[in-house]
C-alpha cells in the first residue's frame, strides 16, 4: 500500500509547492459569482485548479476568504479540494484496478456534501467565524508578502518549491505509513467473519469506515490504496464515506480548524459533513452495491 502511494504524494506534493510559490489567490474574488449557490458551485469547483491535500487547505482556504471569497464558497472549497483534484482522482482510478465508478462515486458524493454543507453554514453563520488573534498570531498565520514587494530570483522559487515540497512529504508521510499498518493489521488480526459482519450492515459499516478514516487521518493521495483494502469486506457505500469524510474532516484536520475557526462552527461543520456523508454513503449504497 505505501509503495503504490508514494508516488502520488510525491506528485502532489510538488504541485502544491508550485502553487504555494506562483499562484495568487486573489483573483478567484474577482471572478467570483454573487448568487450564493452559483458561489457554492463555483467553490466546489476550484479544487481542480488548487490541488491541495487536506494537510494545507485550511490556511489556503484562509487566504482565500480573506481575498474576497464568501464563506460559502471557502468553505465549498476547503471540504472538495482535497478530493476533486486531478492527482487524488487518478490515484483513486489507479487504486480501484482501473475502475472509474469509484471515481465518479467519490467526486459526485464530495461535491454534493460540500454545497449542502456549504450552503447550510451561510444561512446559519452571517458573519465570518474566524477567531480573534492578537496582532503578532495573525501576522503570523498569514503568508509572508514581503516577496510581493521585491523580485524575486527563478532560482530562489524553485529552491522554495522543492523545501516546501520536501516538508509537505514528510508531513504526509507518516500519516500515510501508520495510515497503512493500522489497515494491514486490521485485514490481519481482526477476524474475516467480524468484517465481514460489520461489512454486511450498510449503517454500521459507513459508521465504522469513516470513524476509521478520521482516526488514521491519511493524505487524500493516497487514502484510495487503503480503502481498496477493504474492498472484499465492505460495501461500495461504505468506502465511498471512507474516501469522503477522511480528506473532509480528520484529526490533524480538525486541529487546524479549531485554531482558525470558532469552536461553535467547527462542531457544526462537523456534524453536517458527518451526517450528509453517512446519508448520502447509504444512498450510494442502495444504488451501487
Amino acid at each position: 500500500m505505501v509503495m503504490e502511494a508514494i508516488p502520488f504524494v510525491l506528485v502532489g506534493v510538488l504541485i502544491s509547492g508550485l502553487i504555494q510559490t506562483f499562484v495568487k489567490e486573489n483573483w478567484i474574488a474577482r471572478i467570483m459569482p454573487k448568487n450564493r449557490f452559483l458561489a457554492t458551485i463555483f467553490g466546489c469547483g476550484v479544487g481542480i485548479l488548487f490541488p491541495s491535500c487536506e494537510c494545507g487547505i485550511v490556511p489556503i482556504t484562509r487566504r482565500l476568504i480573506n481575498k474576497g471569497m464568501p464563506l460559502h464558497a471557502g468553505i465549498a472549497f476547503m471540504l472538495t479540494g482535497p478530493i476533486i483534484n486531478p492527482i487524488v482522482l487518478f490515484s483513486t482510478y489507479i487504486a480501484f484496478g482501473n475502475d472509474w465508478k469509484m471515481v465518479g462515486i467519490r467526486a459526485g458524493l464530495a461535491v454534493a456534501v460540500a454545497f449542502t454543507v456549504s450552503v447550510i453554514l451561510s444561512f446559519m453563520f452571517k458573519e465570518l467565524p474566524f477567531r480573534s488573534y492578537e496582532p503578532q498570531v495573525a501576522a503570523a498565520l498569514e503568508p509572508s508578502t514581503a516577496h510581493l514587494t521585491k523580485r524575486v530570483s527563478l532560482q530562489s522559487r524553485l529552491y522554495e518549491i522543492i523545501v516546501h515540497a520536501i516538508d509537505e512529504f514528510f508531513s504526509v508521510g507518516k500519516y500515510l505509513v501508520l495510515g497503512a499498518f493500522i489497515a494491514a493489521c486490521m485485514q490481519t488480526f481482526v477476524p474475516t467473519s467480524y468484517l465481514l459482519h460489520l461489512g454486511s450492515n450498510p449503517l454500521t459499516s459507513s459508521l465504522v469506515m469513516i470513524a476509521l478514516a478520521f482516526v488514521i487521518s491519511l493524505c487524500s493521495e493516497a487514502d484510495a490504496f487503503i480503502a481498496a483494502s477493504f474492498r472484499s469486506t465492505f460495501t461500495v457505500g461504505s468506502l465511498s464515506a471512507f474516501l469522503v469524510f477522511g480528506p473532509m474532516i480528520d484529526i490533524k484536520n480538525t486541529l487546524m480548524l479549531l485554531g482558525t475557526y470558532r469552536g461553535k462552527f467547527v462542531a457544526v461543520l462537523i456534524g453536517l459533513v458527518a451526517f450528509f456523508t453517512l446519508a448520502g454513503s447509504l444512498i450510494v449504497g442502495r444504488l451501487f452495491g
